[in-house]
């Protein structure tokens, strides 16, 4: 990836706030002109308000497959029974426009950009407050999700907490407001830091 801009990688347990917290970063008014949103591509249904293109690229398995096998996936992974990616070309067209990109990944894709790119990846996780604040955040976000699916999320939430001593930073989001005013510190001290080099 020849162009240049920080990559700002938020993981976080589902329920953990990350994805609105990358919306409320791209929008700040100290960092809108900087940043640019990543938006991953899927190939799980599409939920009730979402948009292809704006939430998520949404692809077929085999499209899916295809493109990894071109090796034009970045990073990826499969999470209860669905795939989950990163455009390789789209993140390239983004940072040639942008002084840092969001990304919202698991704890494995994380990981595996910051190896790719050690000294532009700033790692933050995303913390909730505790495990029974995110047991009530999973069961408010859908209504539909079974007793069964949401253990099943807080198991893969426990291990991901485990991880979190792996990132660069971490973000206890028990307020919005005070989590995204930290982020932003963060942010911004990265971007000005990769604009000085």
């Amino acid at each position: 990836m020849k162009a240049k801009g920080i990559i700002i990688v938020l993981s976080g347990p589902s329920g953990s706030g990350k994805t609105t917290l990358a919306e409320m970063l791209v929008r700040h008014p100290a960092l809108k002109q900087k940043l640019c949103r990543s938006i991953s591509v899927t190939t799980r249904p599409r939920r009730t308000g979402e948009r292809d293109k704006r939430d998520y690229f949404f692809l077929s398995e085999k499209e899916f497959l295809r493109r990894r096998k071109a090796k034009k996936i970045l990073e990826w992974t499969r999470y209860l029974g669905y795939y989950y990616g990163t455009d390789k070309d789209f993140i390239a067209r983004r940072l040639s426009r942008c002084a840092g990109i969001v990304l919202c990944l698991d704890v494995a894709g994380a990981l595996r950009v910051k190896r790719m790119f050690p000294q532009r990846t700033a790692t933050i996780f995303i913390l909730p407050p505790s495990l029974k604040e995110l047991y009530l955040r999973i069961r408010r976000r859908a209504a539909s999700t079974t007793e069964a699916e949401i253990r099943r999320r807080l198991a893969v939430a426990k291990e991901e907490l485990n991880a979190a001593r792996r990132y660069d930073y971490r973000v206890r989001n028990r307020e919005l407001k005070k989590a995204i005013e930290r982020l932003v510190r963060i942010v911004r001290r990265r971007v000005m830091d990769t604009a000085g080099n």
